[in-house]
């Protein structure tokens, strides 16, 4: 029959793999990147010690900076990679908790693939029992008040006691509750939202002892005045001017050249110049200013003005850290200097002061009246101890943002995943058809966190989990759990070990969601070319060829 179309036949043949094969390459992968930080899951978790492109050393125990400096070329390991860096920027926590999970999801679903399991019948039972897993979670889920800082700290200090600075105690935790707190905007109906990227920045500052960290109520900037001898490091109550534009002469827009032929021209020019400069100022100047901030340049002429009239200035800062000034004491960032106005004038910031720390000179907008936006100043021994710490405190702060978001508590300790596991075992029995298996092996797939907890706390992991599973098995006690310091098997609402709701849905829905996408991937093609050895021919381009020659070529090969 003859096609009545061009047909663009590829010449060069494509790297195929199909099949149960690329199944179980797969599944292989997934396992090789979860058993890499399995280690890192508990508070008496293994650190990594990472080389990264600079030559410099990261030493951390969170999955995502682990992972994010892992270089794999296996197009599944990577996609399991990307896995940890949603739930980090979705939730904050349970980067690692995540991984494995959707590890020990593949894992269990190998054995079905081996006996001939077709890969959506396998996915269906995934997608039932993640269902049932977020009902579970809504029935277990225990309310708590927003308000009770000894509630809130007991949640993100559990959630941080797997960390490094876990063994600082309240520190990291009180730091995260009190920047989430200070920077959250109600609204309405009893919620919440806390912007942690854009109006809390941590600012770390080597040097000092960790304990002198803390949360400023206001914003702290590497800045110093531009004139540091004529103008004021110190001002209570200041009059603040934000401005986004330069207080310079303009320069035009393109190349211009100017012909004078007279030499008081030049004179006149330069006066000018100075005109308009004088003018810029007095604008500003009309509203008493006692600290003018712009993002861009401020030229000699000005800082004289401004000195002059006893105005502090603060030239070329970074847009990000404008916009949190302007959160802090209530001004408004103007464009135009002939357009400010009374009420774009910030004056909710108590004091601005300019110190020297280290080497370096910071300025402090601090003492601010209901301020929308702070920064968190740390202080530690050296810049990789500031590092962790950092990482750490973001974990906390994306934690205190949940419970604000949605506060709804969870056992800790791999209790939550226990009591799914047992809730789904029994509802296995009522699941027809082929589907049941699965099912079943993905309530197993849950004890994956319970178990590594317990490995990695060096107990007989056969035995605790033996005696779990009969705690569980029973519905005894939904909130029975190991303590990952000691071992122990204990209830969570004694020991204040908590979960936050969201960090736990979130992990569910992602690894579940990974696992049944990496199990539908049945080929790996790869249309990448194969680099040629010097001299060989280059290869040859697509042809598209006539009706004609699509009739006399066999188009499938055998």
């Amino acid at each position: 029959m003859a096609l009545h179309a061009p047909v663009l036949v590829l010449k060069d043949s494509l790297k195929r793999e199909s099949g149960a094969k690329v199944h179980q390459a797969n599944i292989q992968a997934a396992k090789a990147v979860a058993d890499i930080i399995r280690t890192t899951l508990g508070p008496r978790s293994m650190l990594k010690m990472l080389l990264d492109a600079s030559g410099g050393i990261v030493v951390t125990n969170d999955g995502n900076a682990i992972l994010r400096e892992i270089d794999i070329a296996h197009p599944a390991a990577k996609s399991m990679i990307e896995l940890s860096r949603t739930q980090d920027e979705e939730v904050g926590d349970g980067t690692t908790s995540v991984i494995v999970l959707a590890g020990e999801m593949l894992h269990v679903a190998q054995a079905f693939i081996d006996k001939n399991y077709h890969p959506t019948v396998i996915c269906r039972a995934y997608t039932k029992a993640l269902d049932d897993a977020i009902a579970v979670l809504d029935k277990i889920a225990m309310a708590v008040d927003v308000n009770d800082r000894g509630a809130m700290l007991g949640l993100v200090k559990s959630s941080i006691g797997t960390k490094f600075t876990g063994q600082f105690g309240d520190l990291i935790a009180d730091l995260a509750i009190d920047a989430t707190t200070t920077a959250g905007v109600d609204l309405g109906q009893g919620m919440r939202e806390v912007d942690i990227k854009k109006y809390i920045k941590v600012e770390k500052v080597p040097g000092g002892q960790l304990e002198d960290s803390r949360v400023l109520k206001g914003v702290m900037i590497n800045k110093d005045v531009v004139a540091p001898g004529k103008m004021r490091r110190k001002i209570v109550n200041p009059r603040i001017i934000l401005l986004d534009c330069p207080v310079e002469y303009k320069k035009g827009e393109n190349q211009t050249n100017a012909e004078l032929m007279k030499e008081e021209d030049w004179q006149v020019l330069l006066e000018m110049e100075e005109e308009y400069i004088k003018n810029l100022c007095g604008q500003i100047l009309k509203f008493k200013p006692d600290l003018v901030i712009t993002e861009k340049g401020l030229s000699d002429l000005a800082i004289h003005y401004l000195s002059k009239a006893g105005v502090s200035a603060i030239r070329r800062l970074r847009k990000t850290d404008n916009n949190r000034i302007a959160k802090a004491c209530g001004a408004v960032i103007v464009n135009r200097p002939e357009e400010l106005q009374e009420s774009d004038v910030g004056t909710r910031a108590g004091l601005f002061e300019v110190k020297k720390i280290g080497d370096e000179f910071f300025s402090f907008i601090v003492d601010c009246k209901d301020p929308k936006a702070c920064t968190v100043l740390l202080r530690g021994a050296s810049k990789d101890v500031l590092n962790e710490v950092e990482r750490n405190l973001q974990d906390a702060m994306s934690v205190a943002r949940n419970i604000l978001k949605n506060p709804k508590l969870l056992p800790g300790g791999g209790a939550t995943e226990l009591t799914v596991s047992a809730t789904l075992k029994q509802k296995s029995s009522s699941v027809e058809g082929v589907e049941k298996w699965p099912y079943e092996a993905a309530a197993l797939a849950f004890e994956a966190i319970p178990r590594t907890l317990a490995q990695n706390c060096g107990l007989n992991v056969i035995r605790i989990m033996t005696q779990l599973q009969g705690k569980h098995a029973n519905g005894e006690n939904a909130w029975v759990g190991i303590d990952g310091r000691t071992g122990d098997i204990v209830d969570m609402k004694e020991r204040k070990i908590w979960d936050s709701y969201s960090v736990k849905a979130q992990t569910f829905k992602t690894a579940i969601e990974a696992a049944c996408m990496l199990l539908r991937i049945d080929d790996i093609v790869s249309g990448i070319k194969k680099k040629q050895a010097p001299g060989a021919s280059a290869p040859k381009q697509p042809q598209i060829e006539t009706e004609g020659d699509a009739d006399n070529e066999q188009m499938i090969p055998e």
